[in-house]
């Protein structure tokens, strides 16, 4: 298999992510951000790096635990707050929860995991408006072209600032930020039910996926070149079928156009007015 390096200038990029997160909030007119803490290792550099860029007393960290949350979970997000300094509130939404799951007894773990994940989004928006911040996204570049996401859910946020990184990537930005080494080498886990992990329910490691994400997105491998790169090609297939299928979750909906200045399509709203 060919080398392929992710190695990244944690110290640089540290440098551009706070400086991306301090712009897009005081350029949008808001000085505040809230951020989804769940104990894991996005939530956790995301937390950190608003902290960084807008004073811990300027960010709002939300637990937001369901009743089968794991207490690491929560002992680790506290972690976070307390290394930080940020504000913090921990709101149960097991009573939101439970009323809607418990009406179809033979509900999914994944449509009970898509509940949970939109609910806490309701609560960071809802505490956005109370704390007059902005919500601040942890989703990490892997998840999001694999779609591993729940639309409207933990994809949901005004800005991104690891978006662009690769889950093996966010590790590395972790240690530079001083993120406590127990979340960072903890298996990673949306924590939706118990004893679920990212990498059990993709079926491949982050380490395997993102090697492979990088030469079709970034490098611009076509499938075949993959292959003879040292992948396997239904590993390949599998994945380049996960990021067609899920694009849908990567962009506004879009509108059908009718008229000559379709909103998200022609009316760039900047350039038009002269600003």
């Amino acid at each position: 298999m060919i080398e392929i390096d992710l190695t990244l200038d944690p110290n640089f990029v540290r440098q551009i992510l706070t400086k991306f997160i301090r712009s897009e909030i005081t350029r949008a007119g808001f000085s505040r951000a809230v951020v989804n803490l769940s104990g894991g290792l996005d939530s956790a550099v995301s937390c950190f790096l608003a902290a960084e860029a807008l004073g811990p007393q300027n960010v709002l960290a939300l637990r937001l635990p369901y009743k089968t949350s794991s207490f690491d979970s929560l002992e680790h997000a506290q972690m976070v707050i307390d290394q930080t300094g940020v504000q913090a509130r921990t709101i149960s939404i097991t009573d939101m929860a439970d009323p809607l799951i418990d009406l179809e007894p033979a509900m999914s773990a994944v449509r009970k995991g898509n509940i949970m994940a939109r609910l806490r989004m309701i609560v960071a928006y809802d505490q956005s408006e109370a704390f007059k911040g902005l919500v601040v996204g942890t989703g990490n570049k892997t998840e999001i072209l694999l779609g591993y996401t729940t639309l409207y859910g933990d994809s949901a946020c005004a800005l991104n600032p690891i978006g662009d990184l690769y889950k093996t990537q966010v590790r590395q930005l972790a240690r530079e930020i001083g993120v406590p080494e127990a979340i960072i080498t903890k298996p990673p886990s949306a924590d939706l039910w118990t004893g679920q992990t990212d990498e059990g329910e993709l079926g491949f490691t982050y380490d395997e996926v993102d090697k492979l994400l990088y030469l079709l997105v970034d490098q611009r491998y076509r499938p075949e070149e993959c292959v003879e790169a040292g992948f396997e090609e239904k590993f390949v297939r599998a994945v380049l079928e996960r990021v067609r299928r899920n694009q849908f979750k990567r962009v506004l909906p879009p509108i059908a156009k009718l008229s000559n200045r379709t909103v998200g399509y022609d009316f760039l709203y900047l350039r038009d007015w002269g600003t």
